[in-house]
C-alpha cells in the first residue's frame, strides 16, 4: 500500500475528486447544507484563494480522502472537509491527513486548529482526539456560524514558535 498526501496551496488539480469524496460522505450521514456545496463547488475561491490549504490522499495514484485548512484569523485556522473513500478507510488515511495538517498549521505559526464534528461519527471523533483535539463547549462558541450537523466543537493548541502568516 502506497499513500502520498499531496499537498494543494494554489491551484486545485483534484477538484473533482475533493468533491467527490466530501458529497459522497455528508450525504451518506447527513445531509448537504448551502456552506457545503459553495465549497465543494469552488474549492479555490472558499479556501485556496483566502489563503487556506487542500491535502488530498492518493492511494497508489488514485484519491481516496481529502481534507483542508481553512483561515480564520491570524491565530485560528480550520480543519474542515476531512473524508475518506469507504474502500479506503481503515488504513490510517485519516490519520495522515490529520497529522500533515497539523504540521503545516504549525509551520504557518497558527496557534490553534478547530473543528466542527458531530458525535454520531465515532471514529472521526476517536481520532480527533488522538491527535490531541479537545472538546470546548458549544456555549462558549458563536453558533450561528456551524454547520446545523455539527454537535462537538473541539481545538488543538499548538505550541509554535513560528510568526504566523496572514492571508486574509
Amino acid at each position: 500500500m502506497s499513500v502520498e498526501i499531496i499537498v494543494r496551496t494554489n491551484s486545485m488539480a483534484y477538484a473533482k475528486d475533493f468533491k467527490r469524496i466530501n458529497e459522497d460522505w455528508i450525504s451518506s450521514n447527513f445531509w448537504l447544507e448551502e456552506a457545503d456545496k459553495l465549497v465543494l463547488n469552488d474549492p479555490q475561491k472558499y479556501i485556496l484563494d483566502k489563503g487556506g490549504v487542500v491535502f488530498i490522499a492518493l492511494l497508489n495514484g488514485v484519491p481516496v480522502g481529502t481534507c483542508a485548512l481553512v483561515v480564520q484569523d491570524f491565530f485560528t485556522c480550520e480543519l474542515v472537509k476531512m473524508a475518506v473513500d469507504p474502500q479506503a478507510r481503515n488504513r490510517g488515511i485519516g490519520r495522515l491527513l490529520g497529522l500533515a495538517l497539523i504540521e503545516k498549521a504549525r509551520d504557518r505559526g497558527f496557534k490553534r486548529v478547530v473543528l466542527e464534528g458531530n458525535t454520531k461519527m465515532t471514529a472521526s471523533i476517536s481520532l480527533y482526539r488522538q491527535l490531541g483535539f479537545e472538546e470546548v463547549p458549544l456555549s462558549e462558541i458563536n453558533q450561528s456560524q456551524l454547520h446545523a450537523r455539527c454537535n462537538i466543537y473541539m481545538e488543538l493548541k499548538l505550541d509554535s514558535n513560528v510568526l504566523p502568516e496572514y492571508y486574509i
